[in-house]
């Protein structure tokens, strides 16, 4: 016959739970919560120093394509080496003394005002692009093959002309290339698969080789509606003149003065006095014997020898 076993009263899990929780919360007092720790300040010294565009250090030009850290601006050229007691020499420095009597505001360009050493003068065979860091070597490897596979060459200036930047920031007086076209079209041809492999633009599909020997700055697209508003509107004002108040002058404009475009006679006028002489064999012939690329602030050159 089998006995019958007590019955043993377990206490249920909800009971222990509430027990268990009643007594951590007598004996495990409540704690402040933890302060979050401020991580020091870091040094100066650790930080990259951004680029700060001052038109003032550069004669008022303004930096066009904002500045990436670890992005260098780049361009390919070929350099003119002018000596500076040659005819060509005293040519361009009568050149931009003319212009710059027609157009105050004109820089010019390869003239250092002193007379010691050479001028140089570039001749572009790209449009600025802009190179990252692991880019470099690829644009210099390229250049370096069209200096092995080109011979050097003569060139010629054939006149002159008015050309602007693709940003229309300033304007140039320039000596366009007569002589010499056809082997610098060949030159920056063979730039356009590194250029494409790379993403930058390749250059004018007719180009205009040239060497720019002065520039301004031109007024920016609100300026020059401004200018052509008051030139073909009538003032609707009912005040009398001495009662308005002239607008306020641009302190940019004053400090670097601009202009809308350079003035119609210029460009005829360089050709009148100067065209003959420019084309003189003796005087606007030069030699192409180098191709240069700058990235950033250094220049490597090369030797055509193909």
């Amino acid at each position: 016959m089998k006995r019958s076993l007590p019955l043993v009263s377990y206490g249920s899990s909800d009971e222990e739970n509430t027990q268990s929780d009643s007594e951590e919360a007598v004996t495990k007092p409540s704690l402040p919560p933890s302060k979050k720790r401020k991580l020091p300040t870091l040094s100066s010294t650790f930080v990259p120093e951004i680029p700060k565009d001052n038109p003032a250090l550069h004669q008022g030009r303004v930096r066009t394509t904002p500045h990436v850290e670890g992005q260098y601006a780049a361009y390919v050229f070929v350099p003119l080496q002018v000596e500076r007691k040659s005819k060509l020499a005293e040519l361009l420095s009568k050149i931009i003394t003319k212009a710059k009597e027609l157009v105050p505001t004109l820089h010019r360009i390869g003239f250092d005002g002193s007379n010691e050493g050479n001028m140089e003068l570039h001749v572009s065979l790209s449009r600025p692009i802009y190179l990252r860091a692991h880019q470099r070597d690829e644009i210099k490897h390229a250049v370096r093959r069209i200096a092995k596979t080109h011979h050097p060459f003569n060139a010629s200036f054939a006149t002159f002309s008015e050309l602007e930047n693709d940003e229309r920031t300033r304007t140039f007086v320039t000596l366009e290339i007569g002589a010499g076209h056809t082997e610098l079209t060949t030159m920056a041809e063979a730039l356009i698969p590194t250029l494409r492999t790379i993403r930058q633009k390749e250059f004018y599909s007719e180009p205009r080789f040239h060497a720019s020997i002065a520039w301004a700055l031109l007024q920016k697209a609100s300026q020059q509606q401004q200018t052509t508003d008051a030139a073909t509107t009538t003032p609707v004002s009912l005040e009398p003149l001495e009662s308005q108040t002239p607008p306020g002058p641009d302190p940019a404009s004053e400090q670097f003065p601009t202009i809308e475009r350079l003035p119609s006679e210029v460009i005829p006028g360089l050709k009148s006095e100067f065209g003959s002489a420019l084309v003189d064999g003796a005087i606007g012939t030069f030699h192409v014997d180098t191709i240069c690329v700058r990235i950033g602030k250094d220049v490597s050159r090369w030797k055509l020898a193909g």
